[in-house]
């Protein structure tokens, strides 16, 4: 099935976008702006036209970048970007102004997602949603998500937006087969719960899931040092499950990786990031074709975090 003929919807705000969105973290490594403006291109030639980027990313040179390339292609896309809530940011003043520096950036007067990049150490989760509901009155805010949020503050977010009239639409979460602790924390149910689309970062580790592959450092994120527990051993058996799939599919064992994110939730919409045409055609390939009943159990039991030690 073709990108085109599918959408998963964030939350209750009606917005749709493709299964798979795009990070742009990588956007701001190097010189690398031909190269993001042809998988650009290609990601919209196949239909995936959401975008997530941050105002940390690069220091701004991931909007900027993302909105040159708005600028040079202008089909429809969908844009999420991040408020980093540092402990010195305390007013609303401030928050708006961070806003209004994205929206600068991105080239553009009203963003269709705006995150909540992490809990503020001194600012309620309340305060916050507060200030979400006022950009949202201001019209430079379509829709109001969280990123890195616990199931229990996710309920405060939502219960807070809803005073306003407003849904809360995402929460951004690290989750992938080597990090499934959404299903043990209580953050994917929760997500089910309170209708909000679950949008997954890193979901192949920075090539910790390809074969052969070394893990990639990107700044502006927490460490991709695998959690306790996840010994390489474990590792291993998934990369090697990943393979055998791709094998005998024909894929490849990232498009296996996402295609079991993919099915494991309609809810779950996963985020990988690309800098080249020809990665992003792989990603976008991953919508093409769906993992067998056997094939997904296979996949979840091998990286089950009951699975190994």
């Amino acid at each position: 099935m073709n990108p085109e003929d599918r959408h998963r919807v964030l939350g209750g705000s009606g917005i749709k976008v493709p299964p798979l969105g795009t990070g742009t973290n990588r956007w701001s490594l190097g010189e690398n702006d031909e190269a993001v403006f042809g998988a650009f291109h290609s990601l919209l030639d196949a239909g995936m036209n959401f975008f997530d980027t941050a105002e940390v990313y690069g220091m701004g040179k991931s909007e900027r970048l993302l909105g040159a390339c708005v600028k040079r292609d202008p089909r429809p896309v969908v844009i999420a970007s991040k408020f980093a809530p540092y402990p010195t940011r305390l007013f609303r003043r401030q928050f708006m102004k961070a806003l209004d520096a994205t929206l600068t950036r991105l080239g553009t007067e009203k963003i269709d997602l705006y995150y909540v990049h992490f809990p503020h150490p001194l600012l309620s989760v309340e305060t916050l949603m507060d200030m979400m509901a006022q950009a949202v009155a201001a019209g430079k805010v379509r829709a109001v998500g969280v990123s890195n949020f616990s199931a229990e503050r996710m309920r405060r977010a939502a219960a807070r937006l809803e005073r306003h009239g407003i849904p809360l639409a995402a929460n951004q979460v690290r989750y992938s087969l080597l990090h499934r602790q959404p299903e043990e924390d209580g953050v994917l149910d929760a997500c089910r719960e309170l209708n909000v689309a679950l949008v997954a970062y890193r979901p192949l580790e920075r090539g910790q899931l390809i074969p052969g592959t070394a893990p990639e450092a990107t700044p502006g994120s927490p460490s991709s040092v695998v959690g306790k527990g996840e010994t390489s051993s474990k590792r291993a058996a998934i990369e090697e499950t990943l393979q055998g799939v791709a094998q005998q599919r024909g894929k490849t064992a990232t498009q296996v990786a996402l295609n079991w994110l993919l099915r494991r939730d309609e809810r779950v919409i996963p985020i990988p990031g690309t800098t080249s045409a020809r990665h992003a055609m792989e990603n976008a390939d991953a919508l093409t074709w769906q993992l067998s009943d056997d094939e997904f159990a296979a996949i979840d039991s091998v990286s089950s975090p009951a699975h190994g030690s």
